[in-house]
């Protein structure tokens, strides 16, 4: 096993998305920190980006030099299990890696559908694999042939848009309503965009897909809808790996910590983005809260180092960005408490700010890689607004958590 033999503090961190490679970079700047992240791809995932790799207009990938602080070391496997007594990672290539303090920042992937037939006929989009399959599936289909999008969330919306603006015949089943984030009037802007493309928008109480078979889906209502592709975006899962290692985790998996971002069952291990849970109300599976997540679970660690009180999460969402192909997009702003409001951009506007969102996420990593330390979005204020929705969810309400077997 890798140990640490000098006497730096070892830092190992769990995942290269955004929160783990966030909080990689601003643990470099303490020159007693060895840091190492641990992915199982050698490049970065824009993951933003994944449904352009689905319509040809990006790669959604980024090598890790552009974004990734030289300080950090980079061990390409994955992570088989988590020894938290013995503060030691089980790498799937049989290898083993020590640690003082350990990042958990595995992310998310696409959830089992449930749905029969799915699994057979149905193409994911979550992850950079997922999106890989799926494009020559949409290569060798007819260019006439119809799509199926199953889920109306961001990434439905803009898979279904994208593959529209290129020609395909589109429809996009909603399971229930049209972007269910976005407030009424975001609602009926993003309707109109995806109608003036030709996307078939089905939705309603009966739009629920009970059946997926190699040409069509099923919907509760009854109604058959035919396709020679069907994409299936509807829902999130976690890795289980905290549950295989033990951990205290949520209903979902998610690793449930404090609100310092610190596990409840180890003060050496914290986590960040999609894979946390702090407090049992976990925050809303996006980059633009994985980014400051990996910032303060860093800042946690750096504080328990240096022997001093680990500051508690804030919550600085502001807004929903979907781009609704290349030309149009809608930028719906939220309050403090993640609400969409009334207000939004739209139209070619809204489509220069996605693109501008899209560009700064790696900028901001870069940013950190080269100057450890300067970002500053998750020292904005928003506890308040948690602490108020804390409040009022766990009034009376039992433990989230379960103990992994």
């Amino acid at each position: 096993m890798n140990r640490n033999t000098n006497a730096n503090t070892e830092v190992v961190v769990i995942g290269g998305g955004y929160a783990g490679v966030m909080a990689a970079n601003r643990l470099t700047q303490r020159g007693d920190v060895t840091v190492t992240l641990v992915n199982p791809r050698a490049d970065f995932v824009h993951r933003v980006r994944l449904h352009q790799l689905v319509g040809g207009s990006d790669a959604a990938v980024i090598a890790y030099r552009d974004v990734l602080a030289e300080g950090v070391a980079l061990v390409v496997d994955a992570v088989a299990r988590i020894d938290a007594e013995d503060r030691s990672l089980v790498l799937h290539s049989g290898a083993t890696l020590g640690y003082d303090y350990l990042v958990y920042a595995v992310g998310s992937a696409g959830a089992d559908p449930g749905v029969p037939g799915a699994a057979e006929y149905a193409y994911p989009i979550a992850t950079l694999e997922d999106a890989q399959r799926l494009r020559p599936a949409l290569d060798a289909a007819p260019s006439t042939a119809a799509v199926t999008v199953v889920g109306a969330g961001p990434t439905g919306i803009e898979t279904a848009a994208e593959l529209a603006e290129q020609g395909r015949t589109v429809t996009l089943v909603c399971g229930g309503v049209l972007g269910p984030y976005l407030h009424a009037r975001g609602r009926r802007s993003v309707a109109a965009r995806l109608a003036r493309l030709g996307v078939s928008v089905v939705d309603g109480p009966g739009s629920k897909v009970t059946a997926v078979t190699r040409d069509a889906v099923r919907l509760a209502d009854g109604r058959e809808l035919p396709g020679a592709v069907t994409v299936w975006t509807a829902g999130f899962s976690v890795p289980d790996l905290a549950v295989r290692s033990g951990l205290t985790t949520d209903l979902m998996g998610r690793l449930l910590t404090d609100e310092t971002l610190t596990s409840v069952d180890d003060v050496r291990i914290v986590a960040a983005g999609d894979s946390a849970a702090p407090s049992g109300v976990p925050l809303r599976m996006s980059c633009q809260a994985a980014m400051p997540m990996g910032a303060r679970a860093a800042d946690t660690v750096l504080s328990r180092i240096a022997d001093e009180a680990p500051a508690t999460l804030n919550r600085p969402f502001a807004a929903q960005c979907i781009s609704l192909g290349r030309n149009a997009g809608i930028f719906q702003f939220a309050n403090r408490a993640d609400v969409a409001v009334w207000f939004n951009i739209d139209g070619r506007p809204g489509a220069k700010l996605k693109e501008l969102v899209c560009k700064v996420i790696p900028k901001h990593l870069a940013d950190e890689a080269g100057k450890p330390g300067s970002y500053g979005l998750h020292l904005k204020s928003g506890g308040a607004a948690r602490l108020r929705e804390l409040e009022t969810r766990h009034a009376g309400a039992p433990a989230t958590a379960d103990r992994a077997a």
